[in-house]
């Protein structure tokens, strides 16, 4: 159980880091037009490659979680994926993260812990 538990968070921060990296790789790109120069600083923008190697990494693991280990232990515990999107918003994006969205949070991880055990 731990180590479904485990490879499960693992593919959840991967999945997470694959989301923050996109978010600032959108930060730096300018508007979308069709020319050549914007296409290759798009192939050139190391924060869409971060997110796109984080994506692949997470949907590979994820993969091999579903071949080995059981459905309904392992979805739930995507949900720790609302953790690290939230300290992510907090100390990477600098936002402000309400008490009523935490408290959600750990509402969710609370059904997370009784859907697991």
């Amino acid at each position: 159980m731990l180590k479904v538990i485990g490879l499960t968070i693992l593919q959840c921060l991967m999945l997470a880091s694959g989301q923050v990296f996109f978010k600032l790789a959108v930060g730096t790109i300018g508007r979308f037009q069709w020319a050549w120069r914007y296409i290759f600083g798009l192939l050139a923008n190391g924060w869409l490659w971060a997110s796109a190697l984080s994506l692949i990494a997470a949907t590979v693991l994820w993969g091999m979680i579903l071949k080995h280990f059981a459905f309904s232990v392992a979805y739930p515990v995507t949900a720790f994926a609302y953790i690290f999107g939230m300290l992510a918003a907090i100390f990477i994006f600098h936002e402000t993260v309400s008490l009523s969205r935490w408290i959600g949070v750990g509402l969710i991880i609370a059904g997370v812990f009784f859907i697991a055990k």
